[in-house]
C-alpha cells in the first residue's frame, strides 16, 4: 500500500460551529460526530475531525489549502461574499477583497471562525499537469 494522507485533526474553539462553517463553505457534508470529533470528509477520502480546545487554550493558526472546481469555487466564493468574509488574494492578505488568478485558475484566502487560514484553488500550484 503506498502511503496516504487519512485525517487531521483541526483545533477549534466551537467544533460544531467549525464543522458547519467548512461544510457550508466548501459544500461537503458532515459525516457525524465521534467522541469529542465532528468529522468532515472530502471527496478523496480525507477526513478533518474539529476538537474544541480548552478554553484557556491557545490555537495555533493552521492553513488550509482545497483544491476545488470551478463551479465550487462559485458557489464558495459567492458564499464568502454573502457573509461578508474578508479575504485576500494572497497569504500576506494583500489584495483585500480580491482573488488571484494564478496558474490560470482562481484562489482566495479567508480564515475560518477558530482563525485558520483556508484557501480554495481551482488549479494546482504549478499549474495543470501535462
Amino acid at each position: 500500500m503506498s502511503v496516504q494522507f487519512n485525517h487531521t485533526i483541526v483545533g477549534c474553539r466551537d467544533n460544531r460551529v467549525s464543522a458547519e462553517f467548512w461544510s457550508d463553505i466548501l459544500g461537503l457534508d458532515i459525516a457525524g460526530e465521534w467522541g469529542p470529533f465532528v468529522a468532515v470528509p472530502t471527496a478523496n477520502g480525507v477526513t478533518f475531525d474539529f476538537a474544541n480546545v480548552p478554553p484557556d487554550a491557545e490555537i495555533p493558526p493552521q492553513h488550509y489549502a482545497f483544491l476545488i472546481s470551478e463551479a465550487e469555487f462559485d458557489a464558495a466564493y459567492a458564499k464568502i461574499q454573502r457573509y461578508r468574509l474578508e479575504h485576500w488574494a494572497d497569504p500576506h492578505q494583500r489584495g483585500v477583497g480580491e482573488i488571484n488568478h494564478n496558474d490560470g485558475g482562481r484562489g482566495v484566502y479567508f480564515l475560518d471562525p477558530s482563525g485558520h487560514f483556508m484557501e480554495i484553488i481551482t488549479v494546482p500550484y504549478g499549474g495543470v499537469p501535462a
